[in-house]
């Protein structure tokens, strides 16, 4: 059975009066046609007006001539409003004249005097009222010149159609305006969604850059130890040095792919309000003993002190990936059995990270890789600085950074120094 679908329903006559209203009538729907029948429509109810009603003679074929031709050019009156009021006030003008009905052409001249004032500006609109009504009161004056009583109807009659066609203009643009703020609204929202997007993609590709670097980084140093201890006196193979370094391997492997595994799930959200939602918790500075742990694994003497507590979650993340990063440079630039210090401090306002090792910094004729630069934008993007470079003062490498927080209270020194084992 085919599905059957319920047709929107019709707007009422009141919304489409309203929508006419409000619409711009230089770009409506369908203008000459409607326009041209509004001037069928208006002609007859001037032929109307001439055959019953007694305000002048009866018109006569020159008449009804004029009649038609000061009604025809009100089927172009949006395209052209001032050139329709000028085709349409000459018959008129001569009709008057001639003392022919002089109710029958009064719908003529005020709808176009009305699109005159909607179409154009305020001034327009006046210049062109005042050249109409010193029109108007010259014929009378000539033709009627005791008609007190219809010099002052002709002029309240244009004074108010052309005030309402002003009125109609400036609610036309009140209404524009308001839905041009709403449309803006919606693509300054839209912007706004892209853009959170945007840096949650590029929050994901540095996650991924520090995790697939430090796993494998690590998952490397400990095959070569398992390698050494296999390939370096066979005759009396250490099984349980070789067990403990696969042991290693293998938990460092599940340990990047559970990371992993929740990091690609905010790649794979297609929905842009899903992406917050899919967020994996952010690391923080709870997380630091584990990095000093698996950089113990890969054979560095780690000594661990942190003085903070508190700290807003991005700071605190800025810090567990720039740790992150330094460790993985340090194991694998730093040569055999390096020694670092992490030292993460809390102070007035800015929490100071500082990462230092004795090692021999990373080789200048090697291949350059985004460690440093993915540090530096990790630090900038909270809104603090990062130097990394050769110790003046010994040998090896130096990272320091200092990102900005909130009054953060102090904590009791948690000093963990690891060495290497076995």
């Amino acid at each position: 059975m085919q599905a059957t679908t319920e047709a929107a329903p019709r707007p009422r006559v009141g919304e489409r009066i309203i929508a006419v209203i409000n619409r711009d009538p230089s770009t409506a729907p369908h203008r000459t046609r409607n326009d041209t029948v509004l001037a069928a429509v208006l002609l007859v109810g001037a032929v109307c007006l001439a055959l019953f009603t007694d305000d002048g003679s009866r018109p006569d074929a020159a008449g009804w001539t004029l009649l038609l031709a000061g009604y025809a050019p009100l089927a172009g009156r949006r395209h052209r409003p001032l050139l329709t009021l000028c085709l349409v006030a000459v018959p008129i003008g001569a009709l008057h004249a001639l003392d022919y009905n002089h109710s029958a052409p009064l719908p003529a001249t005020m709808v176009a005097l009305y699109t005159v004032a909607t179409t154009g500006t305020v001034r327009r609109a006046l210049i062109t009222g005042s050249a109409v009504i010193g029109l108007g009161l010259t014929m009378n004056a000539f033709t009627n010149p005791e008609g007190m009583v219809e010099l002052l109807r002709i002029t309240g009659w244009v004074v108010a159609v052309l005030f309402c066609g002003i009125d109609v203009r400036v609610y036309r643009q009140y209404v524009a305006a308001i839905v041009e703020r709403a449309e803006r609204a919606e693509r300054t929202r839209e912007e706004e969604a892209r853009r959170r997007v945007a840096e949650e993609r590029l929050r994901v590709a540095r996650d991924l850059h520090d995790l697939l670097a430090h796993s494998i980084t690590l998952i490397g140093v400990q095959t070569s130890v398992a390698a050494h201890v296999l390939t370096a006196d066979p005759e009396r193979l250490d099984r349980a040095a070789v067990a403990q370094a696969l042991d290693d391997i293998a938990e460092t492997c599940r340990s990047a792919r559970g990371e992993l595994r929740t990091t690609l799930e905010v790649l794979r959200a297609q929905d842009t309000a899903a992406v917050p939602a899919a967020r994996s918790p952010l690391p923080d500075l709870s997380g630091l003993p584990d990095l000093a742990e698996s950089a113990r694994l890969a054979g560095a003497a780690v000594d661990l002190s942190v003085r903070a507590a508190a700290v807003p979650p991005a700071v605190g993340a800025a810090v567990y990936r720039i740790t992150q990063e330094a460790l993985t440079n340090v194991v694998r630039h730093a040569g055999p059995k390096p020694s670092v210090r992490v030292e993460v401090h809390a102070g007035s306002g800015a929490l100071r990270l500082s990462v230092t090792d004795d090692g021999t910094g990373p080789d200048p004729a090697g291949t350059p890789g985004f460690g440093l630069v993915g540090m530096r934008e990790r630090a900038r993007s909270v809104g603090g600085t990062l130097d990394a470079g050769p110790r003046e003062d010994a040998d090896g490498f130096e990272v320091t950074a200092v990102l900005p927080t909130p009054a953060t209270p102090l904590m009791t020194t948690t000093t963990i120094t690891s060495e290497r084992t076995g």
